[in-house]
């Protein structure tokens, strides 16, 4: 140090020489820090980087993470390859000439091989100016060969060849378009009743046919059921026919250990069992009042005729 710098020092005040070095330095460390950040980049997870360097674009993509390029000549731009949502409507018409409206959310997301030609042909955004054409498109071409009632009812198939037929389109290689969803379905108040009312009655002629059906499976059964009892009484009575002592051994398992109850005849009102009438007094009391008692008749004599 000079002795004026060290006088200088001494009195409490810089040179300007000094104060010169240090804002030199602090300049150098701005311009180092400026240096360092356009010369590393940054890719976010689910970007891929594309290199443009004075308005060239670079053929191979960057991959997410850290790296170096050119300062202040080069940049990067990230594309995004996640898959992403876009609604949009649309309006066909069916092959009845009928107006049906719709929303179609469309699932789509860009392959990173794609990358820097998605960047170049549609600035990074395919969406607007490939996609949603392409599957507004395949929605009329589908909804022509359907019949109004016919896109109500079927509404995921036509959802399905309408996913086959943007995809064909697009190119399966170059986007992948993953799924269509289709809301609030929409016709005429006209025909929207016109469909409700036939759909009715179609469901009115399905239960009055199964009910048909249900009558006539019960009428076979009971012609079966009664086929097969009829055969069962032929076969019992052939059987009885051929084994008559079988109508005994039926009785005797049947029999509740009391004798049957008889009625008498002659007018009377009396009910006596077959027991009672095995009693030796059971003929006197089964008389009626005022017969006569029958006579006897000796034993080994008859009588003899005159």
């Amino acid at each position: 140090m000079s002795r004026a710098e060290f006088d200088g020092a001494h009195d409490g005040g810089l040179q300007p020489r000094t104060i010169n070095r240090l804002i030199g330095g602090v300049i150098l460390l701005f311009v180092a820090i400026i240096l360092a950040s356009s010369a590393t980049y940054v890719v976010q997870p689910g970007f891929r980087g594309v290199e443009v360097t004075l308005g060239t674009v670079s053929p191979a993509f960057k991959p997410e993470g850290f790296g170096f390029k050119q300062p202040f000549v080069t940049h990067i731009v990230p594309i995004s390859i996640r898959q992403q949502t876009r609604p949009m409507p649309a309006e066909c018409y069916s092959s009845d000439l009928q107006q049906v409206k719709m929303e179609v959310h469309v699932l789509y997301r860009v392959p990173e091989e794609s990358v820097v030609k998605i960047f170049q042909d549609f600035a990074g955004e395919p969406f607007d100016t490939l996609i949603a054409p392409r599957v507004q498109e395949a929605l009329k071409e589908v909804a022509a060969t359907q019949s109004a009632e016919q896109i109500v009812k079927k509404r995921e198939e036509i959802k399905t060849r309408a996913l086959e037929l943007a995809r064909k389109k697009i190119g399966a290689g170059f986007l992948v378009v993953a799924d269509l969803v289709i809301y609030n379905l929409s016709l005429s108040p006209e025909l929207a009743t016109a469909i409700e009312m036939k759909m009715v009655q179609e469901q009115e002629a399905e239960k009055a046919k199964f009910l048909q059906l249900k009558t006539q499976i019960e009428a076979e059964t009971a012609i079966i059921r009664a086929k097969g009892e009829a055969e069962a009484i032929q076969v019992r009575g052939q059987a009885l026919r051929a084994t008559p002592d079988f109508i005994k051994l039926q009785i005797v398992q049947n029999w509740n250990g009391h004798s049957p109850l008889v009625v008498g005849s002659g007018g009377s009102n009396m009910l006596l069992s077959l027991e009672e009438l095995s009693r030796p007094n059971a003929a006197g009391a089964a008389r009626p009042p005022g017969a006569a008692a029958p006579r006897a008749t000796p034993a080994g004599t008859g009588a003899k005729s005159r």
